[in-house]
């Protein structure tokens, strides 16, 4: 694993150990960036089930201000806090062991708004639209925040979640990306509503 692109370019990342962590491929990776960025002016970026942190980590590297990485696993949380060293982003870099909603809840009190949010839970969770909708409600997202939704690719999620409207959806073998960008005023855009496979 390795940081694709940016400030932090080739630099090497952690994996946790065992198979409850799915990383994301740099092949999923480069094609999610080319989707959202694939350079960044600043920002806030959410890593809600962070892993190893390396979607986060990219989103730092390629212009993001701020980061916040949040995983509920101890060996998730020792990984990231190693990542985001050795790819010298620490001091943007908050890392919290928490469950999704709770850290949700704790973001809302902080007034916190996030431009870029990902969404990369174990695949048996399948509730993301819930969350999504958590999202909106607790006011969490910055005008046209983008929202990446890594998934098995059996799930098909809704078009629309409470002003958050889906981008683009493709599919790499086994796991799907769904990408949403939050319209505050529930208007949907339209121009990069499609589904594509294997990077087509």
């Amino acid at each position: 694993m390795r940081v694709i692109a940016g400030s932090a370019k080739g630099r090497s990342l952690k994996a946790v150990p065992g198979k409850n962590t799915r990383p994301t491929t740099d092949k999923v990776k480069e094609a999610i960036f080319s989707m959202i960025g694939p350079y960044f002016d600043g920002g806030m970026v959410l890593d809600l089930f962070a892993g190893t942190g390396g979607l986060g980590i990219e989103s730092l590297s390629r212009g993001m201000e701020r980061g916040v990485f949040v995983d509920l696993d101890g060996g998730s949380i020792e990984v990231i806090k190693h990542n985001v060293q050795a790819a010298r982003v620490a001091e943007n870099a908050e890392i919290y062991r928490t469950e999704a909603l709770r850290a949700l809840k704790a973001l809302e009190k902080r007034g916190l708004q996030f431009e870029l949010v990902f969404l990369d839970p174990p695949y048996r969770m399948k509730e993301m639209d819930t969350l999504m909708a958590e999202l909106a409600g607790r006011g969490l997202l910055a005008p046209r925040a983008k929202i990446v939704v890594e998934h098995d690719a059996e799930v098909i999620y809704p078009e629309s979640i409470e002003g958050i409207v889906q981008m683009k959806r493709s599919q790499y073998g086994d796991t799907a990306v769904t990408v949403y960008r939050y319209e505050q005023d529930g208007e949907q855009q339209g121009e990069f509503n499609e589904e594509t496979r294997d990077g087509e």
